[in-house]
């Protein structure tokens, strides 16, 4: 009798979470041990507090932010941290932030690019969007909006340990995005001076025991450094499918938002899942429903693309072979 073999599964939906990595893990198996509250007065929590300080500056360091860093649960967190606590009366957010934008700040008005930015207004732009790959420029917007005595906020989620953060007032962060445990992130500002207290841990930023092996993983990840494959094999995939990306902006080399010619997103998630192949429709936030990504609505994409759009997501654990068994799948598709 003749079998099929099942062929070795591969993830490509990084944008989603990435793999722990073996370093993250080792790091956080350390933190364990350090199982004291790192406010606590005693030479236990001692012990925890300085290996959660250690953490935190090594993260600092990492990405080349010399502000200060407020550890939280993680993106989400974070955005609502900033959002609801900044000094700020005004919030304007772009119409293709991640909807956990949205749900920290219902009320904020959607930015339209015309309206007048003045002193007393925080403005959110993430950095790249997770379902298109597009790099906003948020460094270039930093000058004028700051001339105009505005504040930035800009959700890296995306960005962090792989493209240089920019230049803003205040940043959001996810470790698992990067190979990082679940659970842990930042907000990273340029003072504490932006923000309204409201007691508790963090130097009364937020409440909650902080998660030290999770700082630990955290800052273990950002270290590791070095993916799977290089910019060169990465450019390689990206001309390989060139043919069917979304061409939204200036775009990163490691998420892809791919189109089919006839067949629906759903369709596409079913096969590819039949040959192996982990990858998703949009923000895994909403790719479970059948509803028409918001992102690419106010991207502009037609509806009748959206509805045959994938989304291709690469990390530090793809391989040039994930990229080139992929490429053959999504040819044999077309």
């Amino acid at each position: 009798m003749r079998t099929t073999a099942i062929p070795e599964r591969i993830y490509l939906d990084h944008a989603a979470t990435s793999p722990l990595r073996p370093e993250a893990r080792a790091a956080m198996e350390k933190g364990f041990a350090l199982w004291a509250n790192p406010s606590s007065p005693h030479a236990e929590g001692r012990r925890a507090r300085a290996a959660l300080e250690d953490a935190r500056e090594r993260i600092k360091r990492a990405l080349g932010w010399d502000g200060e860093l407020i550890f939280t649960s993680g993106a989400s967190e974070a955005l609502w941290i900033a959002l609801n606590r900044c000094k700020a009366s005004r919030r304007i957010v772009s119409a293709v932030e991640h909807d956990a934008v949205f749900r920290a700040a219902p009320d904020a008005a959607v930015f339209s690019g015309e309206e007048a930015i003045g002193a007393d207004t925080l403005l959110a732009i993430q950095h790249v969007n997770s379902e298109t790959g597009t790099i906003n420029p948020v460094s270039d917007m930093a000058g004028p909006i700051g001339d105009a005595g505005a504040l930035l906020l800009s959700d890296c989620a995306q960005s962090a340990g792989k493209l240089a953060l920019p230049e803003t007032d205040m940043i959001v962060v996810s470790a698992h995005k990067f190979g990082g445990p679940i659970g842990i992130g930042a907000l990273l500002l340029r003072d504490f001076n932006l923000l309204e207290p409201i007691g508790g841990h963090e130097r009364g930023y937020r409440q909650g025991t902080e998660n030290l092996p999770g700082a630990l993983g955290m800052a273990a990840a950002l270290e590791a450094g070095d993916w799977g494959t290089t910019r060169v094999q990465r450019a390689a995939f990206a001309q390989a499918v060139a043919g069917e990306r979304l061409a939204i902006g200036e775009q990163v080399d490691y998420i892809f938002a791919l189109t089919h010619p006839t067949m629906s997103a759903q369709a596409l998630l079913i096969r590819l899942d039949g040959q192996g192949f982990a990858v998703s429709a949009g923000s895994a936030c909403s790719s479970g429903t059948l509803k028409k990504s918001r992102v690419l609505d106010a991207f502009g994409v037609p509806d009748d693309v959206a509805a045959r759009t994938i989304r291709v997501s690469i990390g530090w654990s793809t391989t040039p072979e994930d990229l080139e068994r992929f490429s053959e799948a999504w040819a044999s598709l077309c």
